[in-house]
This record gives structure tokens, C-alpha cells and sequence, in this order.
């Protein structure tokens, strides 16, 4: 990403040590001027584009907010900030009202809460530049800045649809995005469970950018980031004073989201206190933000996501029966990796294309079966690619961690390598440590070989038996392990000759 470059700072201060140790503070991240009476602060004003202006309020001959005031008139576009060791209301008074004065600083000042107020200043400018450059596009090509918004929106959409969950014929996914996609257009609340990492967000995304919302916002809520206080104030937004902190109006995501979809990640953590707040909010289609006696009428879709199980948490009265109800218009399970091994392949494919520099084809073009970081005979691979070794270990590792960790090892072992063929010496010891479980019988995914059912089923047997290993052949840990039932795993060591009598 492009550095931002570093806005100008004019300090105005007749102390001098004072106006050394503000230049100090604030040059490694602005371009710092300084004067020392406001009447020099005027001459550089004249000479210098200044963005930012930071004054002392008692000078001789004509105090901060006077000189601000006259920045005001000449140069409107300038952040002022007045800075003093008083705080006669009159001054605040007249500083705010007639010299625009964006931020009152007390003396003494601490370095940081000085550079962050700084630091926010430059962001009000150039927010302030943005929006005219905004209005001006407006004004004088409104036909241009719409064709602009919709690209912008058709490539989000583009980004954002099924075909981001990247998955393999057979994958239990399919039937997944198949019904997701028939209800994307009705205005059902949709609730996603599934592990960490499984992809929640992602079906939520395409649910959205498939529905006729999809010109509206989708907007983001981990529900159990912050305590119940504040997060009634992310969703619902407060009045100024509500309490200590709430320093102006704040619109919540709910507004943020009106018209568009609010996607409530994690809404199993939230406390039963504040389910009764949502519950009202979903009922009423309106929300009151706190502090406000008056509610806001609200158009907002629900997709709520969970790794926890609901039903057990409605039971167990942890959960409400009728919040639950009305958030679960339709429920979707994302399977673990571990239960689409099938996937793994193209997952790893897709970040490496991903990952391949601008301009080279990378070895993962082509073939959607098999491993596709083999490189096919007769041709010269000019990306890299994963050794055979590294893709069995991948499909052997059960990925607790689920898409998420996957993508983290492929990264990691492109950051690690050197050559072009990577093998799995580079992922995580938890990961590349099973590979000592892979027996060298039984080649696994060789499409000349195998039809892809007995590819899996050679998988799912060394697997197990790796498991059995690990765990000396002791039925329980295993079937615990592998997230299977102890008729489960003896069903299948029977199937795949496992010896699964007891």
C-alpha cells in the first residue's frame, strides 16, 4: 500500500521550550512549522500550505483564539486547535463558535493523547477533501460517479458470491449454496452454524450479494467482542451524554445497515439480558438508540451465525426459545474441512493462483481433480507448487482450525520455501507431523489409478489408522478424535478392513 504522505503541522507558541519539545513530539509523523507569536504564524501562513494549526491561547498582543479566528477567514479548509493551561468557559465559548476550533488541549499534555489528536486531525482533513472532491464529482459528473459506484459494487459482488466457497463436485457444500441461493431472494432471517473457520461469514456474503439487498449495506457484528453496555450502543448507536464517553450522536450498525443485511456473527455468546433487547428490535423492526426516548423505524435482514449449539443453549435456558425462532427462519450447517477433504485440493489450488505474482501462470491452471500441484508431463511448471508428500499430509491433517488454518499453512509455506516444489517439512509441526502417519501403500490421489470413492476411502483408512496408532488401538479416543460415534468407527473399520471386532 501506498504511504500516506505527511501533512504540515504550523505550531504557534511564545514559549520556546514549549515549542521545541511540540516540534519534537509531533516531526516523526508530520512536517512540523513553527512561530513564535501569531503575527509570524501569519507570515508562514501565507508562505506555506498548512493543514493542521495548533495555537497557544495566551499570547502577547493577540491571543490563540483571535489567530484562529483569522485562520478561519483566510484559510476555511486549515484544522485548528487551540491549546492552554486555563479553561475560562469564554474562551472555549468564543474558540468553538467564532474561531471553528476543532479540538480544545489542556496544558500539561501527554506525547501520545498530543500525537493521537494530531494523528485524528489529519484524518478530519483529508476526510474533508475527500468530500468535496466527492461533491465536485457530483456536481459536475453525476453520470460518471454512478457508473463508478456500480462497477465498485458489481466487483464486490463478484468477489462476494457462491463461487468464493470454493469446493470440489462432490462437495457437501454444493447442496449447501444450492439452497442458500433458492432463498437469497426472500426476506427469510437465516441462521449459519459451524466450527471456527468453516466459512460462515463467506455464506452469509454470497446470501446477501445474491439477494435483491444486494445494492444495500452489509454490515459486520462480532457479538461477543464487548460487553452487553457497549454493545447495545454498536447496534443501537446513543445520544450524546447517554454516558460517560459518549461524546456525540453515533448512528448504530442497525441504521448503518438499513435496507441491507446485518450479519450478527457469534450470537450465541450474547448474554440473555441483551437477547431480550434484540428480540424487541427484530419484533418492532425499529430500535432506540440509548439515551434517545424515541425509537428509529429500521429495514435490516438478519443472518446470525453460531459455533455453538443452540438447541442445547434454548434447552438449557442459556438461549431464548423465541429469539431463537426468530433468527432461525432457516438454518445452514457449514461442514468442517475435515468432513469435505475433497475440497482441500482446489482450496489449495485457489490460494495459490492467488498468490502466483501478476503476470505468471501458475501450475494450478487446468486440471479441477487429482493433486494440481503435480506438475503434468512434458510441461515445465513456472510457479510452485506442493511436493506429493505435502498435499497427502494436508489431506491427512483433520484441521481443527478448519479453512482459516489451512490458508494460514499455505501461506506460511510460501513464505518459508525457496524452491519451487515445497514439501512439508515448512508447515507446523502439528501439521507436517502427520505425515508420519502416511503409510506408503495404498498411493493416495492418483486419478490413473483409482476412482476418486477409492481415493477417499484410502484417506479415511489411513487416517483411522493413524489414529488407531496414536492412541494404541484404544476404539474410544479414536472415534472421540474423529468426531465419530464408537458404531460410527467400528461401521467403517469394517468397511475398509480395518479388523472392526471387538
Amino acid at each position: 500500500m501506498k504511504a500516506r504522505t505527511p501533512l504540515t503541522v504550523l505550531v504557534v507558541d511564545d514559549e520556546l521550550r514549549s515549542l521545541e519539545t511540540l516540534r519534537r513530539t509531533l516531526e516523526e509523523d508530520f512536517i512540523v512549522l513553527t512561530a513564535a507569536s501569531a503575527e509570524e504564524g501569519e507570515v508562514i501562513m501565507a508562505r506555506e500550505f498548512v493543514h493542521i494549526v495548533v495555537s497557544d491561547q495566551r499570547m502577547p498582543g493577540t491571543s490563540g483564539v483571535e489567530f484562529l479566528r483569522r485562520v478561519r477567514s483566510q484559510w476555511p479548509d486549515t484544522v485548528r486547535l487551540i491549546l492552554s493551561g486555563y479553561t475560562e468557559a469564554e474562551d472555549i465559548i468564543s474558540g468553538i463558535n467564532d474561531a471553528g476550533i476543532w479540538q480544545y488541549l489542556l496544558k500539561p499534555w501527554h506525547p501520545d493523547q498530543l500525537l493521537l489528536t494530531l494523528k485524528s486531525a489529519a484524518d478530519v482533513w483529508r476526510l474533508q477533501q475527500e468530500n468535496q472532491r466527492l461533491s465536485l464529482e457530483l456536481r459536475d459528473s453525476p453520470e460518471q460517479l454512478v457508473q463508478r459506484v456500480a462497477s465498485r459494487r458489481g466487483r464486490v459482488r463478484a468477489r462476494s458470491g457462491f463461487d468464493r466457497l470454493t469446493r470440489a463436485a462432490d462437495s457437501p457444500l454444493n447442496g449447501i449454496c444450492d439452497v442458500a441461493q433458492r432463498i437469497a431472494g426472500h426476506e427469510l432471517s437465516v441462521l449459519v452454524t459451524g466450527e471456527s473457520g468453516t466459512g460462515k461469514e463467506l455464506l452469509a456474503r454470497a446470501i446477501h450479494y445474491t439477494s435483491e439487498r444486494a445494492e444495500r449495506p452489509f454490515v459486520v457484528e462480532n457479538c461477543g467482542a464487548m460487553p452487553d453496555t457497549l454493545f447495545e450502543a454498536e447496534l443501537f448507536g446513543h445520544k450524546k451524554g447517554a454516558y460517560t464517553g459518549a461524546h456525540e450522536d453515533r448512528i448504530g450498525l442497525f441504521q448503518q445497515a438499513d435496507g441491507g443485511t446485518l450479519f450478527l456473527d457469534e450470537i450465541g455468546d450474547t448474554s440473555p439480558a441483551f437477547q431480550v433487547k434484540l428480540l424487541r428490535a427484530l419484533q418492532e423492526g425499529e430500535v432506540r438508540p440509548v439515551g434517545s426516548p424515541r425509537s428509529v423505524p429500521v429495514d435490516v435482514r438478519i443472518i446470525a451465525a453460531t459455533n455453538r449449539n443452540l438447541e442445547a443453549d434454548v434447552a438449557s435456558g442459556r438461549f431464548r426459545q423465541d429469539l431463537y425462532y426468530r433468527i432461525a427462519g432457516i438454518t445452514f450447517h457449514m461442514p468442517s474441512l475435515r468432513e469435505r477433504p475433497q475440497d482441500i485440493p482446489l482450496i489449495v489450488a485457489d490460494l495459490f493462483k492467488k498468490s502466483a505474482p501478476a503476470g505468471s501462470q501458475s501450475e494450478v491452471d487446468g486440471t479441477r481433480r487429482g493433486n494440481p500441484f503435480t506438475q503434468s508431463e512434458g510441461r515445465q511448471s513456472p510457479g510452485r507448487r506442493f511436493s506429493d508428500a505435502a498435499m497427502k499430509c494436508l489431506m491427512a491433517y483433520r484441521w481443527p482450525g478448519n479453512v482459516r488454518e489451512l490458508q494460514n499453512e499455505i501461506l506460511r509455506a510460501l513464505a518459508l520455501g525457496d524452491g519451487d516444489v515445497l514439501d512439508a517439512g515448512l508447515f507446523s509441526p502439528q501439521v507436517s507431523h502427520s505425515a508420519a502417519f502416511i503409510t506408503a501403500k495404498s498411493p493416495l490421489f492418483d486419478p490413473e489409478g483409482a476412482t476418486l470413492k477409492e481415493l477417499l476411502d484410502q484417506l479415511e483408512a489411513q487416517v483411522i489408522d493413524a489414529a488407531l496408532r496414536r492412541h494404541g488401538g484404544n476404539k474410544t479416543r479414536v472415534a472421540e478424535e474423529l468426531g465419530l460415534t464408537r458404531v460410527g468407527l467400528r461401521m467403517k473399520l469394517s468397511r475398509l478392513g480395518l479388523g472392526g471386532s471387538e
